[in-house]
C-alpha cells in the first residue's frame, strides 16, 4: 500500500523498517553507492503488544538522529501469524476478512490488507498493525508496507520456478516462533508460522509438517535463514533429523563502514531484501 502526502526529501535513501512484537529493525541503504548507511537491531526481553511495540518505535526515533532527522523511501514489513495466502484466482478484496476469519481473531478495528505475490500468482491477506501505520504515516506522509511471508514467497518462488524434482523447505527464524514454506518442483505446498520456545517446539512443527505433506525428512532440503546459527540447540535439534541442511546464500553485495562488522544477510533477509 502507498499512502500519499508528503513528499520523499531524499529519494536516494531507502529505509526498511520491520516489525514484530519480539523486536525492530532499521536499515537504511544509499541507492546510488549501495551503501548501508544505518542499521540497528532491537529485540525486546518479552513480546509486547502493539501500543508497547510503538512505544518501542517512538523510542528509537527519539534518540537516533538518522531517524529523526532524514526523510527517506521507506518500506515497513510486518512479521505476524496473522495472515493467509490465497491464489489469485479465488482472491475477492471485498471479502477480504473471509480468508482471515477462520483461523486469525479478527476485532471490528482491525484493518485488513493484502499483497499481491506476482511469481506465485497468488495474494498474502493479513493484518497490519494500524496504530504503527499511522506513526510513519504521520511521520513520512508516503511509505509502503508489506508482510514479511508475502516478501519470503515471492523470491523463493522466482528461486523454485525451474525445480523439476526434490522438495527444498525454507524455514525463516525469529524469537519466539518461526515461518515455514515448502516448495515442491517449483509449486508452493505450505507457507505457515508457527510459535516455538524450545528445541521441542522447534522440531515438532518442522517433523509435523513434513508427516502431512508425506515428506521423507532425509530427503528434503532445509534452507535455513533468520536468527538461527550453526550449532545452536535448534540447528543441532534439526541436524539430528534433517541431512540435508544449509543456511540461505544471501550476497546483496551492499557496502558497510569499514569500522563495522557486517550483519549476516541470511538473519535479516527480509529487511534487506526489499532494499535491492
Amino acid at each position: 500500500m502507498v499512502t500519499p502526502n508528503k513528499e520523499v526529501n531524499n529519494p536516494n535513501i531507502k529505509l526498511s523498517i520491520q516489525v514484530s512484537l519480539n523486536g525492530l529493525s532499521f536499515c537504511a541503504l544509499s541507492k546510488d553507492e549501495k551503501r548501508i548507511l544505518f542499521f540497528k537491531d532491537l529485540l525486546f526481553s518479552r513480546k509486547l503488544n502493539p501500543a508497547q511495540v510503538l512505544q518501542q518505535i517512538e523510542k528509537q526515533y527519539e534518540q537516533e538522529a538518522f531517524l529523526r532527522d532524514e526523510q527517506p523511501e521507506v518500506i515497513v514489513l510486518f512479521s505476524n501469524e496473522l495472515y493467509s495466502l490465497v491464489p489469485q484466482n479465488f482472491f475477492e478484496e471485498e471479502n477480504a476478512s473471509e480468508y482471515l476469519k477462520y483461523n486469525t481473531k479478527i476485532l471490528e478495528t482491525d484493518y485488513v490488507a493484502h499483497d499481491e505475490i506476482p511469481s506465485a500468482e497468488m495474494v498474502n491477506v493479513y493484518i497490519p498493525y494500524t496504530n504503527i501505520n499511522n506513526f510513519f504515516f504521520e511521520r513520512y506522509g508516503e511509505f509502503e508496507y508489506r508482510h514479511c511471508v508475502s516478501v519470503l514467497a515471492q523470491e523463493f518462488q522466482i528461486q523454485n520456478r525451474f525445480q523439476t524434482d526434490g522438495t527444498r523447505v525454507y524455514l525463516n527464524s525469529f524469537p519466539g516462533g518461526y515461518d515455514l514454506l515448502v516448495y515442491q518442483r517449483g509449486q508452493l505446498l505450505l507457507a505457515n508460522t508457527f510459535k516455538c520456545s524450545t528445541r521441542e517446539d522447534f522440531i515438532y512443527y518442522l517433523l509435523f509438517c513434513a508427516e502431512q505433506l508425506d515428506l521423507d525428512p532425509s530427503s528434503f532440503e532445509l534452507m535455513l535463514l533468520g536468527r538461527i546459527k550453526e550449532n545452536s540447540d535448534y540447528y543441532d535439534i534439526a541436524y539430528t533429523y534433517v541431512k540435508e541442511i544449509k543456511f540461505m546464500n544471501t550476497a546483496f553485495g551492499f557496502l558497510y563502514n569499514a569500522k563495522e562488522e557486517p550483519p549476516k544477510g541470511y538473519m535479516h533477509y527480509t529487511l534487506f531484501k526489499v532494499l535491492e
